[in-house]
């Protein structure tokens, strides 16, 4: 079993940043192996995140999983708005605050993304030399792909428009337009259509603060955002790559495209499902996988 205790650092800019940190009740007078943990587009903690941080505690090791800026228990504004490289920049604060930590054996740190942050894992791996292990769920590789894919060409004009008109609106001084993270009514805008998304979404987050908002202009930057043009750099960081075998978001075909851009060491576990199957009808698949590999690399 693991002790969890409500964290708090200081992120860019000295946003606030809260978390959770899961301390595993093991009699040890030696620090242990730390793993750094956060969710994906729009996501909160509690949006099941706390089972997995749980299975690596038990697993011997220190676990934190943190709230995005302007998301969850987190400081920031605007509230729900996502700037991916603000993001990794914060995961960076993260590194350092386990660094400071005396549970935590500050040579042996690894990183566990998932979706959006899966992309964020895939940049942090590749340019901080903190990171010693890396597993990469499901992951965002490219954002123009998704943001081609997911919009169709006959609404492509208006989608832009919507965006670029925000933008101009934002650069005058207003607040940021908004719209729904999942709805599966179309007169709602909305970044999610599909069941499965909404059932994820939607879930109960418990005492979380969850409005089902997200910014605007957090599309525009997700559509500019690129992160497997990192993957190549990973190594020799080890690289574990969970992806799904029907994923309508980040999208199969670019994971494994990726992956093989990737060097060794690396691993590829495949999982059936859709983009949110690792969370639960492929959690025990991805979870073993996802423990396995941070033992055979840190070691605890």
């Amino acid at each position: 079993m693991a002790v969890r205790y409500d964290i708090e650092f200081a992120g860019e800019q000295d946003v606030a940043l809260r978390g959770w940190l899961f301390v595993p009740e093991i009699a040890s007078a030696e620090p242990r192996p730390a793993i750094s943990m956060c969710h994906g587009y729009a996501a909160v903690k509690e949006h099941a995140l706390e089972k997995f941080a749980q299975a690596f505690a038990e697993a011997g090791f220190v676990v934190m999983v943190h709230d995005h800026r302007n998301f969850g228990a987190s400081d920031g504004t605007p509230r729900h708005d996502i700037d991916p490289w603000m993001q990794i920049e914060d995961w960076r604060r993260a590194i350092s605050f386990l660094e400071s930590r005396t549970e935590v054996d500050a040579s042996r740190i690894g990183i566990w993304g998932s979706s959006y942050s899966g992309g964020h894992a895939l940049v942090l791996a590749a340019t901080d030399p903190r990171v010693k292990c890396v597993v990469s769920q499901v992951p965002t590789i490219s954002g123009f792909e998704q943001s081609r894919r997911r919009v169709s060409p006959d609404g492509l004009a208006d989608y832009l428009d919507n965006l670029i008109s925000d933008l101009r609106s934002s650069h005058a001084g207003e607040a940021p337009g908004t719209q729904a993270v999942v709805s599966g009514d179309l007169s709602i805008p909305a970044a999610y259509r599909s069941e499965e998304a909404q059932a994820f979404y939607l879930r109960d987050v418990g005492t979380a603060t969850w409005p089902n908002t997200v910014t605007l202009r957090s599309s525009f930057a997700a559509r500019m955002y690129e992160p497997g043009a990192w993957i190549s750099r990973i190594s020799p960081r080890p690289l574990l790559m969970i992806v799904a075998t029907d994923d309508r978001v980040t999208l199969t075909d670019l994971e494994l495209r990726a992956y093989e851009d990737a060097l060794e060491p690396k691993r590829l576990i495949t999982i059936a499902g859709g983009h949110f199957s690792p969370y639960d009808s492929a959690f025990f698949v991805a979870c073993a996988a996802a423990t396995d590999w941070f033992r055979l690399h840190l070691a605890p």
